[in-house]
C-alpha cells in the first residue's frame, strides 16, 4: 500500500494549490478503471483593456485578453444577465450556441434527421444566398461592417440604436456584430434575428442552437467589443450571494482534493450525489492543461488548472457509486514531489447550469468507416489517449469540420459498433472509440466533406449534451421506439440498455419508417436480435416499397400506431420514443397524444 500525501484542504479552493496546509499522510489505495480527457470559467470584473488597431479579419479570439482570474477567486457567472456576457466573454472562449442561428440546410437536400431539442423551423432562402454564398462574401474583401476595419468600444446607448433591418447590430457574448448584411443568408429567416436586434442576444442564443459557430461564421462582421460595466453587473452576483443561490435552486455545490505518491497524483471530486457514474465525468489532459467536468443533473462542475509538474498521457477515472466519489488517477513523468498541483484556469471550481457552460471540442482520428447501405456509412472516431468520454444514451455530440475556411458544426448520436458486439472480438473498446452511423447527401456541404476523410484524418467531437435521462427506463414493462431513417440512431443504445439491464422489461417494439428496403439500417442485425431475444419485435414500414414487398407500407398514421402500441394493461408503464425528419415527429406526437398517451410517457429526439 501506498501512503498518499495530502496537499490540499478539502473545501477544494484555488487559493490552496501552492499554498497547503499542513495535514497528516493518510493512506492510499491507487485504483484505476477506464482510460479518460478537456475548458471554460466564470470572470472577474476586470476593466476592459483598449482596443487595439484590428485587422479586416478579425475573430473574437483574435482580440487582447485580460489577466486570467486570481487563485483566490472563485467567481461564477450567473445566468440571464445583459451584460455578464461582455464580463464572460473576456475570460471564457466564445461558446458555440444559437436559437436564431439556423445551419444551412438548403444545400442539396441536407438535413439530418436527428438533432437537438427546442429548433426552429428554416425558412426559404433566394436564389444565390446558400453557404456557400454567403463564405464567398465574407471573402470577397467587403467592408460588411461600414467601419472600414476598425474596432470600436459599443455602449449600451449605441448599441440600442441600431435596430433596423438595414441598420442591425447584436451583441453575443460580449462582441457586437452588424448583421445586416447577413439578414438574407440566414436560414431562420430576418424577423428571428430581429428580435435581437440592437440588444444583447446572448440569452436567445442559450436557448437552443449552442453548436452553431456564429463567431466563426460572422468574423467579417464583427463591430466591436461592448464597453465594460462597474463590478457585478445585472445578474453578477458576488460569491457569497452566488453559493446562496446555489443552495436554494440546484444541488449542493462538490468540492474537490488532491493527494500524491512517488508516482502517482490522485485528484478526488467529492460530488454529494449518490447517481453518479462514468458517463457522469469527461476528462481531457493537453499539454499541462488537466481540466475534468463532472455533470451533476443540471449543472456542471469543473476542475480547471494548468499542472505543475509533466505527467503520462494516459491515466485512470473511478466513480464510488454508493458515496458519489470520483477518483482521477495521473502517472507522474518524473517521481518527484509536487508542492502544489497547478495553477487555476479558466472556470476553475466553478458549479454552474449546464446551460450556461460551453461546448469543449477535442480531436479524434478517424480510424474505420465501412458501408451499412447504399447511403450510410458507420464511422469510428478514437478518443485521444489523454480523454475520459463516454456518451450517456440518449445523447449527442457535435462534430465540427472546417470547410472553405469556415468551421461548420452538425449533431449526431452515437451508436454501438454493432447490435451484436458480444460476438465480435472485442478490438475496439466503447470507452475508446466513438461509433456514428451518418447518412451521406451527396448534394450536401457537411457529410461529403466527412465522407472524404481519410483514415488518421481527424474531427473535433464536443461533449454530450441532451435531456434523455436515463431513469426513463427503470421499471420499465413496455418500450416502443418509432423511427424514421438515421433518426434510427438514438434509438440503438436506448434499445441495448433496455434489454441489458432492465429487468422488468417485458417488450420492446420497433417501428422503422423508411422509402426502400434498401434504405434499412442494420435490417438483418435487427431481425437476428428479435429471433435471439423473443423480448423484442421489429416491424418495418416503406413508403416507396418495391412489387416484392409483403411488409407494411406508408405513412406513420393513427392506423398504425394504435395497432402497434399495445400496452399489457392500463396501469403498464410504457414509454414511447420518437425520431426522425420534422414532419413525421411532429405529426408522430399529435397521434400519440390523440391516442391518451401522456407527455411523460413520450420522448421525442426532435429537431
Amino acid at each position: 500500500m501506498e501512503i498518499a500525501k495530502r496537499t490540499e484542504n478539502g473545501s477544494g479552493q484555488c487559493v490552496h494549490l501552492c499554498r497547503p496546509p499542513p495535514a497528516p499522510d493518510l493512506p492510499m489505495q491507487h485504483r484505476g478503471a477506464d482510460s479518460g480527457y478537456n475548458a471554460l470559467a466564470p470572470p472577474r470584473a476586470y476593466p476592459a483593456p483598449s482596443l487595439p488597431p484590428a485587422p479586416s479579419r478579425l475573430l473574437p479570439s483574435d482580440l487582447p485578453a485580460p489577466h486570467p482570474p486570481c487563485p483566490g477567486s472563485a467567481a461564477v457567472r450567473s445566468p440571464g444577465s445583459r451584460f455578464a456576457s461582455s464580463l464572460r466573454v473576456l475570460c471564457s472562449p466564445p461558446r458555440r450556441s444559437a436559437v436564431f442561428w439556423r445551419p444551412w440546410i438548403d444545400d442539396g437536400g441536407e438535413k439530418e434527421q436527428e438533432a437537438p431539442h427546442n429548433a426552429v423551423e428554416a425558412v426559404p432562402l433566394k436564389q444565390g444566398r446558400s453557404l456557400m454564398d454567403w463564405i464567398r462574401l465574407t471573402k470577397s474583401g467587403k467592408d460588411l461592417t461600414g467601419l472600414k476595419g476598425r474596432l470600436i468600444e459599443v455602449t449600451e446607448e449605441e448599441l440600442k440604436k441600431h435596430n433596423k433591418k438595414d441598420d442591425c447590430w447584436i451583441c453575443i457574448r460580449g462582441f457586437v456584430y452588424n448583421v445586416s448584411p447577413y439578414m438574407e443568408y440566414h436560414p431562420g429567416g430576418e424577423d428571428e434575428l430581429m428580435r435581437a436586434a440592437g440588444s444583447d442576444g446572448t440569452d436567445l442564443f442559450d436557448q437552443v442552437h449552442r453548436w452553431v459557430n456564429y463567431e466563426s461564421m460572422l468574423k467579417e462582421c464583427l463591430v466591436g467589443r461592448m464597453a465594460m460595466k462597474p463590478a457585478f453587473p445585472k445578474g453578477m452576483l458576488p460569491q457569497s450571494q452566488v453559493t446562496d443561490t446555489l443552495a436554494k435552486e440546484g444541488p449542493s455545490s462538490p468540492s474537490y482534493d488532491w493527494f500524491q505518491t512517488d508516482s502517482l497524483v490522485t485528484i478526488v471530486i467529492y460530488t454529494k450525489q449518490k447517481d453518479i457514474n462514468l458517463d457522469s465525468v469527461i476528462v481531457d489532459h493537453r499539454d499541462d492543461s488537466f481540466r475534468a467536468e463532472t455533470v451533476i443533473k443540471d449543472y456542471s462542475y469543473l476542475v480547471h488548472v494548468a499542472l505543475s509538474h509533466e505527467i503520462q498521457e494516459d491515466f485512470s477515472v473511478l466513480v464510488v457509486e454508493n458515496v458519489g466519489k470520483i477518483e482521477i488517477v495521473l502517472k507522474k513523468k518524473e517521481n518527484t514531489s509536487w508542492k502544489c498541483l497547478g495553477h487555476p484556469q479558466e472556470n476553475h471550481n466553478s458549479f454552474i447550469p449546464k446551460k450556461d457552460t460551453g461546448l469543449f471540442y477535442r480531436k479524434c482520428q478517424l480510424v474505420s468507416k465501412e458501408d451499412v447501405t447504399h447511403d450510410t456509412k458507420l464511422f469510428c472516431l478514437m478518443l485521444p489517449p489523454s480523454t475520459h468520454l463516454e456518451v450517456p444514451v440518449g445523447q449527442h455530440v457535435y462534430l465540427r469540420l472546417p470547410i472553405t475556411g469556415t468551421e461548420i458544426v452538425k449533431p449526431y448520436t452515437p451508436v454501438c459498433d454493432s447490435l451484436f458486439s458480444e460476438f465480435k472480438e472485442p478490438v475496439l473498446p466503447n470507452n475508446i472509440y466513438i461509433y456514428f452511423l451518418i447518412k451521406i447527401y451527396p448534394a450536401g456541404f457537411f457529410t461529403p466533406e466527412l465522407d472524404q476523410l481519410q483514415i488518421g484524418d481527424y474531427v473535433s467531437v464536443s461533449n454530450p449534451e441532451g435531456n434523455f435521462i436515463i431513469s426513463q427506463l427503470q421499471e420499465l414493462e413496455d418500450l416502443f421506439l418509432l423511427a424514421a431513417g438515421t433518426g434510427f440512431t438514438p434509438m440503438v443504445k436506448v434499445l441495448n440498455y433496455a434489454l441489458t439491464n432492465i429487468p422488468s422489461l417485458r417488450k420492446v417494439k420497433l417501428m422503422f419508417f423508411n422509402k426502400t428496403e434498401d434504405d434499412i439500417i442494420w435490417r438483418s442485425q435487427l431481425e437476428k436480435l428479435a429471433f435471439k431475444d423473443k423480448r423484442f419485435e421489429v416491424e418495418f414500414v416503406l413508403s416507396a416499397p418495391t412489387s416484392e414487398w409483403s411488409g407494411k407500407q406508408g405513412y406513420i398514421s393513427p392506423a398504425l400506431l394504435s395497432e402497434f402500441l399495445k400496452r399489457r394493461s392500463d396501469t403498464s408503464k410504457v414509454l414511447i420514443c420518437l425520431c426522425g425528419p420534422t414532419p413525421f415527429t411532429e405529426q408522430g406526437m399529435k397521434m400519440l397524444h390523440d391516442l391518451n398517451f401522456s407527455k411523460d410517457e413520450i420522448h421525442s429526439f426532435t429537431a
